[in-house]
């Protein structure tokens, strides 16, 4: 069973910039669709990227799109999340999940899509 390790979250001004790293052990990122979900506080849980199996295929949210990156480092078994520009409203816990297969453009984004996640790591954007 794959294990999921995020890391990377902080305190950042408006305008700054994070990136978060999801590490996995126990099988390769290569073989699953990725993505990662971002929950505001008092807020369900949405995805905000995803990065298909063996890549490079990529699906951004609205509100994410031009300003974050997902990308597969395969020498380290990761998928990062590179976070420019952040805003107030990207702070909350970002989750790292896998769902083995392909993911759809009317999939991606789905929580029960996915079927392993990790445990999260906090993002604050705040003067």
């Amino acid at each position: 069973q794959v294990r999921l390790v995020e890391s990377g979250g902080g305190s950042v001004q408006p305008g700054g910039s994070l990136r978060l790293s999801c590490a996995a052990s126990g099988s390769t990122l290569r073989r699953y669709c990725t993505a990662w979900f971002h929950q505001a506080p008092g807020k369900e849980r949405v995805g905000v990227a995803s990065l298909n199996v063996g890549g490079p295929n990529t699906y951004y949210s609205d509100s994410v799109r031009g300003r974050f990156t997902i990308s597969r480092d395969n020498a380290d078994n990761t998928v990062n999340l590179q976070m420019n520009n952040l805003r107030p409203e990207d702070t909350g816990m970002y989750y790292c999940a896998v769902a083995p297969g392909w993911c759809y453009s009317t999939t991606w984004s789905r929580l029960d899509t996915y079927n392993r996640w990790g445990q999260g790591t906090q993002v604050t954007v705040s003067s």
